[in-house]
């Protein structure tokens, strides 16, 4: 076959399965300085090799036994990435050693690619591997190709080009920190689940009946949208700081929505926030309500968070009330959700992992005239973690000793979460950390995803985000005073919801339904432990007929997937690869290690669900 005849074949199929790079690759303009510094040259071998400003891009020698050596052991036994296409040896291998296995192909120039359809038949590759393709750009592309992998099982593997990365090295660090950010979310969501899982479980048992009792903030959706009024969050980084002495002002022209940390600092400096959100289920997160009323506040929470916050209408020892009101949004895990879906459905509020991307969320669903955020640093300006005064400063000095000052948590805090430094929003770099770039991608993401949002920075020294203009506290100072306006609305919007929520009919329905859900839950976990613990005594008693110990297995798996309780009981189960670590039965034995799996599996089944029993039934 031909150039010519390469470059149709593999153009046809570009152009029906992927249009838009079609397009790309037909416009592709050459990125570096002439067309003479890319030069296509037959290696020892015969097959084709690139070489681009006077450097290898693959072996000189033979680049299909290359490729092959770096397909053999990428980084990671899940979907796969290379970085650098070249002439797509390294690629082809992988797809050909895992067949079923995903790519991702990113590479910086267009005309790279076009380089490797023009000189190689990529048909089986284009056409029988799951491929998608990534070229140049700012990371959106990457974004959007990252989450299409979210059903996919396995570490993400990673293949590097290691002179084209090299050649455009600061454009493929940005494409690998993403990558990073992407792939340490499942390690974090497994970390958590681990340490705090339990108590989650504790939270909603002791918190079941305000899923009863609370509204959700479904009802309050779009309520500012009439007012067209800006909202301002306070989110609780050290830009906070900045606006502290303007706060009384801002609060005449916008709603105020703080998150749980930043609710002291904003009533210290005389302003009540409208709402303040609380998310996270920690004891010490509840802390920072404390001797902090906010009695012409309304309180959002979702209902994992630590019982104490969610007695909104106890008086406090000095006679005050913690928050006016509550409401409620989706519970982000199945017992809340097991108890909603058959009560009274909350209305969903993104989670990023912070509670800043709960609060913007729940700012986004108001409809109100463009969100600015102050406080939303996401990084450590001048070395700075919190605003002054958080309540974790007051623990760090008020536990400070002679050998172990406050400054030793700063050190932590600073150290602790792999520090880096990146763009800062002013210009420059700023230092921030592993966790905080995944809040920083959760708020890109969604950024891009409601452009009709006008998002304005109140924290030029934070990290920079796509989509998140910096703009002077000058232009919120100058719009007009609404504070009158928006009290009144809420008024008017809290009234219709109790009329509506809290009338003698409604309050007696959903007390009807709430106890048939109660009931149903304790009656399903009842007996999925049963079945769950006669499983586990089955796969591991004594050997019987293969064919019918199989089977009863198998009708035993299809009874726990119909049940409507199971994943309220699986979700304390234990990773399965733990469970296999722990096999005695050798792999020689595929049978054996399968009952001896089974019988670990049922075990833990009915451990977890004999768990929630207890909590419930206290």
């Amino acid at each position: 076959m031909n150039l010519n005849s390469i470059w149709e074949a593999n153009l046809r199929i570009i152009e029906a399965q992927y249009p838009g790079l079609a397009a790309q690759l037909l416009q592709a303009p050459g990125d570096y300085p002439g067309e003479g510094d890319i030069l296509i040259e037959p290696a020892s071998s015969g097959d084709p090799t690139l070489i681009v400003q006077g450097i290898h891009i693959h072996s000189p020698r033979d680049p299909v036994r290359e490729g092959r050596r770096l397909a053999e052991n990428p980084e990671g036994d899940g979907p796969l990435i290379v970085l650098g296409f070249g002439l797509g040896y390294a690629a082809e291998a992988a797809a050909q050693a895992k067949p079923d296995r995903p790519i991702i192909v990113v590479e910086r120039h267009p005309f790279i690619l076009k380089k490797a359809l023009e000189n190689r038949d990529l048909t089986t590759f284009l056409t029988k591997y799951k491929v998608l393709f990534v070229l140049g750009g700012n990371g959106e592309a990457l974004n959007a190709a990252l989450r299409l992998l979210k059903d996919d099982g396995g570490k993400i593997a990673l293949i590097r080009n290691r002179a084209l990365v090299g050649l455009d090295a600061e454009w493929y660090a940005g494409a690998e920190q993403r990558i990073k950010t992407w792939s340490s979310r499942e390690d974090v969501n497994t970390a958590t689940l681990r340490r705090f899982g339990k108590r989650w479980v504790r939270n909603l048992a002791l918190n079941r009946e305000a899923i009863r009792d609370l509204p959700g903030v479904s009802h309050l959706a779009g309520c500012l949208a009439p007012l067209s009024a800006p909202v301002l969050l306070a989110a609780a980084g050290p830009s906070l700081d900045r606006i502290a002495p303007l706060l009384p002002e801002l609060a005449e022209r916008a709603l105020i929505v703080a998150v749980d940390t930043s609710q002291r600092f904003l009533l210290a400096h005389g302003v009540a926030p409208d709402f303040t959100v609380v998310v996270d289920p920690q004891y010490w997160n509840a802390r920072h309500l404390d001797r902090a009323p906010a009695p012409k506040t309304c309180l959002i929470a979702e209902s994992a968070v630590y019982p104490s916050v969610l007695r909104w209408n106890h008086r406090n020892t000095d006679g005050s009330v913690p928050f006016a009101r509550a409401f409620l949004c989706a519970s982000l895990f199945p017992l809340g959700r097991f108890i909603e879906d058959r009560l009274d459905p909350k209305g969903s509020l993104g989670a990023g992992g912070s509670v800043a991307t709960t609060a913007w969320d729940f700012a986004r669903t108001l409809g109100g005239g463009g969100i600015w955020i102050a406080g939303l640093d996401l990084s450590f300006p001048n070395l700075k973690t919190h605003f002054r005064g958080a309540l974790f400063e007051t623990r760090s000095l008020a536990e400070s000793l002679r050998f172990k000052p406050a400054e030793t948590w700063s050190v932590h805090a600073l150290r602790d979460g792999h520090p880096f430094r990146a763009p800062s929003a002013r210009g420059g770099e700023v230092l921030t950390d592993k966790r905080l770039s995944l809040y920083s991608s959760w708020f890109e993401n969604q950024f891009r995803r409601y452009p009709a949002v006008k998002n304005h920075s109140l924290s030029p020294d934070g990290l920079a985000i796509p989509g998140f203009p910096v703009s002077p506290v000058e232009e919120l100072l100058a719009l007009p005073p609404r504070r009158a306006e928006i009290n009144q609305l809420l008024d008017d919007v809290f009234a219709r919801i109790d009329g509506d929520f809290n009338s003698p009919t409604e309050r007696e329905a959903r007390s009807a339904r709430y106890k048939t859900a109660y009931t149903g839950l304790l009656r399903g976990l009842e007996g999925l432990k049963k079945l769950a613990s006669e499983s586990a005594d089955l796969a591991s008693g004594p050997a019987e007929n293969h064919e019918r110990l199989l089977k009863r297995l198998g009708d035993v798996n299809r009874l726990i997937l119909e049940s409507e309780v199971k994943d309220v009981a699986g979700f304390l189960f234990p990773p399965l690869a733990e469970l296999e670590t722990t096999l005695r039965t050798p792999e020689s034995d595929p049978y054996g290690r399968y009952l001896e799996l089974s019988a670990k599996l049922y075990r833990s089944l009915a451990e977890t669900t004999q768990y929630h029993l207890d909590i419930l039934t206290r």
